[in-house]
């Protein structure tokens, strides 16, 4: 290959990967989530409850891959649910293809968490805040009681306050702990 016809072909090959990254970046709507307080994420939630996942199944929706999660209640704390949930979020895996959202929480059949809601009339549910309404439970290998951590307690989320991204949110706390902290913070969004 000639050094014009090299030159040629980096250059179409750069401005074609340039064209696809800003098409991925329009598909997506790039989404910048602001950090919601506990009290926030107790307010805004159309439902609190514990659940259980019992399957995930991604699907096409036009050009976007959406991941739908049947959930099982084990307990709900706000807001009116069937026995059984679905979830939708976006992103998932189809065949070979993987389409992956930040922030967007995945699920394994048998995982257990606290997962903040919301939906709006004639949709599914969605997790508010993503990472951040969803609260995993684990056991204690040592001691065998619960353990209660965020998601977002590993992710950088924008503050706009401070113009930064941060790592905050709940690690390890006790399961009673976490019962209480959430008791107190849907009280407190009582009228």
């Amino acid at each position: 290959m000639s050094y014009r016809a090299r030159r040629r072909f980096l250059w179409v090959t750069f401005l074609g990967g340039l064209a696809l990254a800003l098409l991925v970046a329009i598909a997506t709507n790039g989404t910048t989530l602001s950090r919601l307080s506990f009290e926030e994420l107790a307010q805004k939630a159309t439902a609190v409850a514990r659940l259980r996942c019992v399957s995930s199944e991604s699907k096409w929706d036009g050009h976007e891959i959406w991941t739908e999660t049947r959930f099982v209640v084990i307990e709900s704390n706000k807001g009116s649910l069937n026995s059984l949930v679905n979830v939708r979020m976006p992103g998932g895996s189809i065949g070979g293809l993987h389409s992956r959202v930040d922030g967007v929480p995945a699920f394994r059949p048998g995982e257990e968490a606290y997962v903040f809601l919301w939906t709006r009339e004639g949709e599914p549910f969605r997790i508010l805040g993503w990472s951040q309404g969803t609260f995993r439970i684990s056991r204690d290998a040592r001691t065998g009681r619960e353990k209660v951590t965020q998601d977002a307690a590993a992710a950088a989320i924008y503050q706009p306050q401070t113009r930064q991204f941060v790592q905050e949110g709940i690690r390890s706390m006790t399961g009673a702990d976490f019962r209480l902290k959430l008791k107190q913070a849907l009280i407190s969004t009582l009228p």
